[in-house]
C-alpha cells in the first residue's frame, strides 16, 4: 500500500459540504488552522494576498478554523465565514471547524502533524496560524509556525510551485 497523501483526505466546507482534497490533485496547498479573535488573526489578509497573487499558478489556500487555542473562535461555521469575508476580504476555501490536536483532531491534522512535527518533535499544534505547506505531490514539504507571517512563506511557495506534480 503506498504512503497516503493530502489527496486521500476529505473535510465539511464552512458551508457544511463534502469538500475532497482530490480534487485539488498537482496544485500547492497552504493548509493553517485559523481563529477570529487571535493576535494572529489580521495574517488572513496576508493569506488572501498569497492566494490572489498564486492561484492561477496552482496555490490553494485552505483554512481551518478551530477554537481550541484560548476559545479565540466561538462562533459558529456561518459566522466565521461572515467574520473572514468581511473583515479581510477572504475568498480561499475554508472548511468547517474542526479539532487539530488530541484523539477527535480531523484525520487530515493527525496525518499532517505526523509528516511535519513541530519544535523538538512535538506533533501537537500549539497555537492558531500555524501553517502546513503541501507539494504537488500531496505530500508535507514545511511546517510553519504561527508567527511566520504568510508574506513570509512566499519563496517557499514559489519554489513548490515550480516543482511537476
Amino acid at each position: 500500500m503506498s504512503e497516503p497523501t493530502v489527496y486521500d483526505f476529505e473535510a465539511l466546507s464552512i458551508e457544511g459540504k463534502p469538500a475532497h482534497l482530490s480534487t485539488q490533485r498537482g496544485k500547492v496547498l497552504l493548509i493553517v488552522n485559523t481563529a477570529s479573535a487571535c493576535g494572529f488573526t489580521p495574517q488572513f489578509a496576508g493569506l488572501e494576498q498569497l492566494w490572489q497573487d498564486y492561484r492561477d499558478r496552482g496555490l490553494v489556500i485552505v483554512g481551518f478554523p478551530s477554537n481550541e487555542f484560548g476559545g479565540q473562535d466561538p462562533g459558529s461555521n456561518g459566522e466565521i465565514a461572515s467574520f473572514c469575508q468581511l473583515n479581510y476580504g477572504v475568498s480561499f476555501p475554508m472548511m468547517a471547524k474542526v479539532k487539530v490536536n488530541g484523539a477527535e483532531a480531523h484525520p487530515l491534522w493527525q496525518w499532517l502533524k505526523a509528516r511535519a512535527p513541530g519544535l523538538l518533535g512535538t506533533e501537537g499544534v500549539k497555537w492558531n496560524f500555524t501553517k502546513f505547506l503541501v507539494g504537488r505531490d500531496g505530500k508535507v514539504r514545511k511546517r510553519y509556525a504561527p508567527n511566520d507571517t504568510p508574506e513570509s512563506l512566499r519563496k517557499d511557495i514559489e519554489a513548490a510551485l515550480a516543482e511537476r506534480a
